[in-house]
């Protein structure tokens, strides 16, 4: 082994959860700085798993910023593509951070604690470049910023029968909790721990913040109650097949620093009613229209489309790239995530996938896939 390859290994992070993961044998595997379990079963099983019963992921590599004071809300509403104000206390929201080029910093979530006190759930790549971006622009409001992304765990619990599971080690009524709300309660014995009806599955549940020492014992907690209905331990890999299916965008994929949140099909959580980080120029872009655009396809003929695979129109001629694609447990079929060139991103439109120099044909489909 290479001194370099020795020196990345060194340099990983472990979540709260690694010897959790090593001991049920799961596959790890290098991911945004983190050593992460990618699979257990198989991804198929888990994928299965989630849409049927319900599956539970380590997701802990994921920053986590406070925001805090009487500035909070003015500092993360112009940093920010949705409209903070929206917010009501025990919220979320789901949003972006513009840069000054028209791309994505990142994608994120906001929940809103109380009045002066904002979470905010950052992607694990990003979390020093969305620290310094936010901070810049904190000069001029003066929010105090706490990073807790080493000291905070996740925990997501997916799946139909998610609720059921959870409810068994909380008595916080989780049915009083809509989509996209949360709350402050106990969870296996552990006060202060966030619970929001949020994930990245499409198939409903949870996700559980909570400090690093609280980890081991309401993994195992979850597993116990989780026995009963199916409750599977999941990787990244099935997590990544949930979200595509659902037409969920992959910082690093589908969004990125060169992609604008318009053309991304990101509008719904781009407010113009506000100041924000390059509003004019998204503005512009918006009343004008957008040349390319992120769009759903289907593969049409036996073929799994990749990431970057060129994407060209009937003579050969190239329109666009993939930037998620997957063969799909659900519906058995190749299907993905393209940026293409105008007119080619309307419904029902055909493009071809070139995989090892042939031209497979795909059809423009409306999101999500399942």
């Amino acid at each position: 082994m290479c001194a370099t390859k020795i020196n990345l290994q060194l340099n990983m992070k472990k979540t709260a959860l690694y010897d959790k993961h090593v001991a049920l044998g799961a596959k790890i595997v290098p991911f945004a700085g983190f050593e992460m379990p990618v699979q257990y079963s198989g991804v198929t099983e888990e994928h299965f798993a989630v849409r049927e019963k319900a599956g539970i992921f380590d997701v802990s590599h994921m920053g986590q910023f406070f925001i805090e004071g009487p500035s909070a809300k003015d500092l993360l509403q112009f940093v920010t593509s949705n409209n903070v104000d929206a917010l009501e206390n025990g919220k979320a929201q789901y949003s972006c951070l513009p840069n000054e080029t028209g791309g994505i910093v990142d994608d994120l979530i906001v929940y809103k604690i109380e009045d002066e006190k904002y979470f905010v759930v950052v992607n694990a790549s990003n979390i020093d470049k969305d620290w310094d971006h936010i901070s810049k622009y904190n000069a001029q409001f003066g929010a105090t910023m706490t990073n807790a992304s080493d000291e905070m765990s996740l925990i997501a619990i997916q799946g139909p029968k998610a609720t059921e599971i959870l409810q068994k080690l909380t008595s916080t009524d989780l049915s009083a909790i809509p989509y996209y709300h949360f709350t402050i309660g106990a969870v296996a014995g552990f006060s202060d721990v966030i619970i929001s009806n949020t994930g990245y599955t499409g198939s409903g549940g949870f996700e559980i913040y909570f400090k690093n020492n609280d980890a081991e014992k309401i993994w195992d907690d979850l597993a116990e109650a989780g026995q009963e209905f199916g409750l599977m331990p999941c990787g990244l890999a099935a997590r990544d097949t949930l979200r595509l299916e659902k037409g969920f965008c992959l910082y690093g994929n589908d969004i990125d620093d060169t992609t604008s949140p318009l053309e991304a099909g990101l509008g719904w959580i781009t407010k113009f009613d506000k100041d924000f980080v390059n509003k004019e120029q998204l503005e512009n872009q918006k009343t004008e229209g957008v040349s390319r655009k992120l769009v759903g396809f289907e593969m049409q003929e036996k073929a799994i489309p990749r990431h970057d695979y060129e994407v060209v129109d009937a003579e050969g001629n190239a329109i666009g790239k993939v930037t998620s694609g997957t063969m799909s447990p659900m519906k058995k079929i190749g299907l993905g995530l393209a940026y293409v060139d105008k007119p080619h991103f309307k419904l029902g439109s055909e493009i071809f996938i070139r995989i090892r120099n042939k031209d497979i044909p795909a059809k423009v489909t409306k999101l999500p896939f399942v």
